[in-house]
């Protein structure tokens, strides 16, 4: 029989072999020590250059949990400069009013690390504004506009969750301006000395991650192949560090978690919305549970990388894996874990769906398209908001009903409900019935205008094969199919953009006038949603 460590390792050796791919590090960290490792594959395949434990990777957004940690340490710590201002709270409170006068609309600093803001993302924005994929995005010189033209909420503060890399965007300006100092000499000093990452810094812009990790697109199928990169980021993500350095974090934070009065102690716990209802995401820090089991972490993604770290606090157990590819980081700190909790992965006489789960549907309150397609293990189906696939698929309870750890969902006649537990979101949506005269109609093509981003709308194209590409300050957007998928209702497929990951496709609601004609469209993906366009010809 196989001992505990003897299990752990036999699921780490298993990871290069499941997530395969160029190279990656890995480690397991219980009670402040190491009791796995590994590192393989090649941070550089064209220089033939392996992966060491000293492998600088960008750990991107994970980078959020130490702005977080940055914050509340000034909260506690303050410089003499803040220190002589008074309330450091309201320091900042002040300073966001004064970088978005949208925040005086009941947004608090709060709201922004807790992912409660409402505000939408601003990388699926930059579709909307032009960006081609591979573009330059520079924060000087691209982010001011980027916040004059953040003019409304997509949900009001405080009620639900949404993912906006804005909120921490902000943060890292507001930090800056309140302690007068650059975010980078702050982090190293406050958080990344203390924690004894010793190669950790951040890094802004993503063209210049320090050699030799090369980021990998593709896959064994296509080849993989070097990715571009050119976009500055700072606070929502930024940091670059080694395994060695992750691994000396998990040690630090163990020590912080014992400590009820430590930062740590206080961003790990969980949080609420304003009804009182329990909240997923708090400081940089996503809750969540399995089996039971309280767990708290949190992913990174850019292009040409994928990463996870993951603590169990009550185990005293953390997982980090750091891939140079795009495989599932996630799913493979999940199986670590598994196999260090033994738990099982097996799942006894799953349900078979009703079929009538099958289609398309539309959520009417956020106007979004949700497909749900066959899995291909029994007794799931899977759940697609644009192209962007939920985490876990949906598990049947019954013909009708099923749930994930965030999500619970059935289906009665044509219309699908979702509880979407992690957003605070109750979806109501009916099923969509193509049409053949929609997917031919003849006043699609033309320009539509959104006053709110100052984004022009192009849509080519005829007889069901319709195109559309945005014009706005970044530029002069790609041009992309529109899929048709049922009565006013059309995809706008958007598989790569300049951050990761991708929007994926963005749905557009056609409105119509008085006498029948297409007179704009609604627009939206999960990041950012209820963006009106209207038609000028």
């Amino acid at each position: 029989m196989s001992t505990p460590t003897q299990t752990i390792q036999q699921a780490i050796d298993a990871v290069p072999r499941r997530y395969r791919g160029p190279g990656g590090a890995l480690a397991v960290i219980k009670d402040g020590r190491v009791i796995g490792k590994r590192v393989w594959g090649y941070a550089d395949q064209s220089r033939r250059i392996p992966v060491e434990p000293s492998t600088q990777f960008p750990i991107c957004s994970i980078t959020k949990q130490f702005v977080c940690g940055l914050m509340l340490d000034l909260e506690r710590h303050p410089t003499s400069a803040m220190a002589a201002k008074g309330d450091v709270q309201k320091q900042f409170t002040d300073t966001l009013h004064d970088m978005l006068p949208l925040a005086r609309e009941g947004l608090t600093v709060q709201n922004l690390a807790d992912m409660q803001s409402g505000i939408r993302d601003y990388w699926a924005l930059t579709t909307l504004w032009g960006a081609k994929p591979d573009d330059e995005f520079l924060i000087e010189r691209d982010c001011p506009p980027m916040l004059e033209k953040t003019k409304s909420f997509h949900f009001k503060p405080g009620t639900e969750y949404s993912y906006s890399n804005v909120n921490f965007y902000l943060l890292g300006r507001i930090i800056e301006r309140v302690a007068g100092e650059p975010l980078g000499k702050l982090l190293e000093e406050r958080i990344l000395k203390p924690a004894g990452m010793s190669t950790a810094f951040l890094c802004p812009n993503t063209a210049h991650h320090p050699p030799p990790c090369v980021g990998y697109e593709g896959n064994e199928n296509v080849g993989f192949f070097d990715a571009v990169n050119r976009m500055e980021w700072s606070g929502d993500a930024g940091l670059v560090a080694s395994l060695d350095d992750m691994i000396a974090y998990e040690q630090y934070l163990d020590q912080l978690y014992a400590d009820p009065s430590s930062w740590y102690h206080t961003t790990a716990k969980p949080t609420t919305f304003s009804d009182g209802n329990t909240a997923g995401y708090h400081y940089g820090l996503g809750h969540m549970k399995a089996n039971g089991i309280e767990m708290i972490g949190h992913g990174g993604a850019l292009r040409g990388y994928r990463l996870n770290r993951r603590h169990v606090p009550g185990e005293r157990l953390s997982v980090v894996v750091m891939f140079n590819h795009e495989a599932d980081a996630s799913a493979a700190v999940d199986d670590i874990l598994r196999a260090a909790l033994t738990q099982s992965n097996v799942d006894s006489n799953p349900i078979e769906p009703a079929p009538a789960w099958y289609g398309t549907y539309l959520d009417e309150a956020t106007q979004l398209a949700i497909t749900v397609t066959k899995s291909q293990r029994p007794g799931e189906v899977l759940i697609t908001y644009g192209t962007h696939l939920e985490s876990a698929p949906l598990k049947m309870t019954d013909t009708h009903s099923g749930k994930t750890r965030t999500m619970d969902g059935c289906i009665s006649d044509d219309t699908l409900y979702i509880h979407r537990i992690t957003e605070n979101r109750k979806l109501s949506a009916r099923r969509l019935t193509p049409r053949e005269k929609e997917l031919a109609e003849p006043n699609l093509a033309g320009a539509y205008y959104c006053e709110e981003l100052d984004s022009t709308f192009h849509c080519t194209g005829e007889a069901g094969m319709f195109y559309g590409t945005f014009d706005g300050y970044l530029g002069k957007g790609i041009v992309t199919a529109m899929k048709y998928v049922g009565d006013d209702v059309w995809l706008l497929g958007c598989p790569r953009g300049l951050d990761a990951s991708a929007p994926g496709d963005w749905t557009m609601v056609f409105h119509r006038n008085e006498n029948g004609a297409i007179s704009g469209f609604k627009i939206g993906c999960w990041l950012a949603r209820g963006l009106d366009f209207v038609k000028r010809n």
